[in-house]
């Protein structure tokens, strides 16, 4: 799917989804980490079935699998997060919406199916807590904090080509004032990282999460932990759950891979929390990894994009019918009947 991707997008749209924070080593490191977990399988276990259905929160899901967010997705296709949606819907996954979708929460919502919402913080709290409540109102399940982006991370590919989004392409969320910068084309500079610097609060803190914890009911996660300490910390605050993040390599370049982080943090928190894993995760198989380090999901993004991007909706179908299929056959190969006993399987790091 990426490949075929590349064939059908511009070039500096290809470099804006594909590209990572400075020299990229956290983006490949996720992949070189993730390939290193080799799991030990069982035999004579499944009788020949498996069942990959669980419940992730307070949902019913398909597979331990959601749709991470991602922001701007008509650059794929002109139905955008539409189609995405749809294709969660109906592989029964939850799609977490991006603040800077270029539809709205009420678009995406209406196409049902579980959906999350992802919150950057902004400068203006009136902003935060209006979006907060379009969320509740529209029916998502659960608020997904993003708190890795204080400052959007040096990408150096999109600061070559001075990407700027398209006419037809918005942040459909937010006001149109600090959304017109996105537009700017300038050579060397990013007018994506340009209007992030206008609209997010950089001063974002501890007492932030606090404040939404006591503004909403939803489910509250923490997207972008590495450290145990800031789980920890999360948990104290009142998070539902923590998703072991290195925003996909595109932030801190020095950042360690996700699922070298995620044993530390899950020895942490101690069960006291939901723990997802992002960042990298491409195969069912990279699914079944998560499960057996302890985590209760993972969430996968660029695939995503790539399917949008080919076929529109049936291509994130596919994609998502792929991880599934994946998910299955990686199930029976090492003995497991069902998702419990894929977090009993022994790990080996090599």
């Amino acid at each position: 799917m990426a490949r075929l991707a590349a064939d059908r997008l511009p070039h500096d749209v290809l470099d804006f989804v594909d590209g990572g924070a400075g020299d990229e080593s956290a983006q490949a490191a996720n992949r070189t980490a993730l390939d290193a977990v080799r799991l030990v399988p069982r035999v004579l276990g499944t009788r020949g079935e498996t069942d990959t259905s669980g419940t992730l929160l307070r949902s019913a899901a398909a597979l331990p699998l959601a749709v991470a967010p991602m922001a701007y997705q008509r650059l794929m296709h002109p139905d955008g997060e539409l189609a995405a949606a749809r294709a969660a819907r109906d592989a029964r996954v939850p799609y977490i919406i991006s603040t800077l979708s270029s539809y709205s929460i009420e678009e995406i919502a209406e196409v049902g199916g579980t959906v999350w919402f992802q919150l950057y913080w902004l400068h203006d709290r009136g902003v935060v807590l209006d979006l907060v409540r379009r969320a509740e109102r529209a029916g998502c399940e659960a608020l997904v904090l993003t708190v890795d982006v204080p400052h959007m991370g040096r990408r150096l590919r999109d600061v070559r080509n001075g990407f700027a989004l398209p006419a037809d392409v918005s942040a459909a969320n937010l006001a149109p004032a600090p959304v017109s910068a996105a537009h700017a084309k300038q050579s060397g500079t990013s007018a994506v990282a340009t209007h992030t610097a206008l609209a997010f609060d950089p001063a974002i803190g501890w007492e932030e999460l606090a404040w939404l914890r006591e503004h909403t009911d939803l489910p509250v996660l923490v997207k972008g932990i590495l450290d145990p300490r800031d789980a920890v910390r999360a948990v104290e605050l009142g998070a539902d759950g923590v998703i072991v993040s290195n925003h996909g390599g595109r932030q801190f370049a020095a950042a360690p891979p996700s699922v070298t982080a995620l044993s530390p943090v899950l020895d942490a928190v101690g069960g006291r929390c939901s723990v997802l894993l992002d960042s990298g995760v491409r195969t069912g198989t990279d699914i079944l990894r998560a499960l057996a380090l302890g985590a209760d999901a993972a969430l996968c993004g660029r695939p995503v994009l790539w399917g949008l991007a080919v076929d529109g909706e049936a291509g994130a179908r596919q994609v998502l019918d792929l991880l599934h299929t994946e998910l299955r056959e990686a199930l029976l190969l090492s003995g497991c009947p069902d998702l419990a006993a894929a977090r009993g399987l022994d790990v080996v790091r090599i």
